[in-house]
């Protein structure tokens, strides 16, 4: 049996899972799913397509799954879906998808989207992904496993954000992150790798070493960058986590990879 205070308003038509807890002053559309053991705190406002996973828990003031802010969106049917596990703070904003984008929206499971954040329309999050306050995701943005975002950051659209890697707070994102990679700046340049993350994920003292010695090739100034991507391939077959970066440099993308700044340019 779900829970709802008397003060929220749940169309007779949303499906709602064993145990879900609805509490003051939410809005709960017709088309709204909420897996088991749902908690909406109060304040909460779900519309549209919308499926929430197990155990999703959801604070107050959060709009999850109103009209895309895309002035192409026509109202089409499209969805969002949000995994199990994942909590989303105050003031957070969840867009579905559009047409033009596969028509839907999703972040997967175990995430944290603290106060503030954006996703926006078509977007992908993996699992464990975390994004701090206010971070902020234009359409069509790709955010693989574990990922960081640092509070204030902006992601431009149709960026991509590989697995483990890390965005430094009030950066502005207009490339590609290559996985288990770390950038900053206004305009953010790759610092280095994210090795704070990666050791408190339990890598291997090999995995590291590969990755570091692997992230020196490919940035060094000898070749072209095509050269370098082959030559650590080969180099590196037998690492996965080197091989990640190079799946990640070689997929179709609308964007470029975000590299080191030049030596020469302070």
């Amino acid at each position: 049996m779900a829970r709802v205070h008397s003060t929220a308003i749940v169309d007779p038509a949303a499906r709602l899972g064993e145990g879900v807890e609805i509490g003051p002053y939410c809005v709960v559309g017709p088309e709204v799913e909420l897996g088991e053991g749902v908690r909406l705190l109060s304040h909460v406002v779900l519309e549209g397509r919308t499926r929430l996973g197990p155990r999703v828990r959801v604070f107050p003031f959060a709009s999850v799954g109103h009209a895309p802010q895309d002035l192409k969106y026509k109202g089409e049917k499209s969805r969002l879906e949000v995994g199990a596990d994942t909590v989303i703070r105050e003031h957070a904003t969840l867009n579905p998808g559009t047409e033009g984008g596969g028509m839907l929206t999703r972040v997967g499971e175990h995430c944290l989207l603290m106060v503030g954040c954006h996703v926006a329309h078509d977007c992908r999050i993996g699992n464990n992904v975390i994004m701090a306050n206010n971070a902020t995701l234009g359409g069509h943005v790709v955010i693989e496993d574990f990922a960081f975002l640092g509070g204030m950051c902006a992601v431009h659209q149709f960026v991509r954000i590989g697995r483990h890697a890390m965005v430094g707070g009030m950066s502005g994102v207009e490339n590609d992150v290559i996985p288990y990679g770390s950038v900053m700046g206004d305009r953010a340049r790759l610092g280095g790798l994210n090795l704070v993350g990666l050791k408190r994920r339990g890598f291997s003292r090999d995995d590291i070493h590969a990755l570091r010695t692997a992230y020196r090739l490919l940035f060094a100034q000898e070749g072209t960058m095509a050269e370098r991507i082959d030559d650590v391939a080969r180099l590196f077959s037998s690492s996965r986590p080197v091989q990640d970066i190079i799946d990640f440099i070689r997929a179709e993308s609308q964007r470029t990879i975000i590299q080191p700044r030049a030596a020469n340019a302070g």
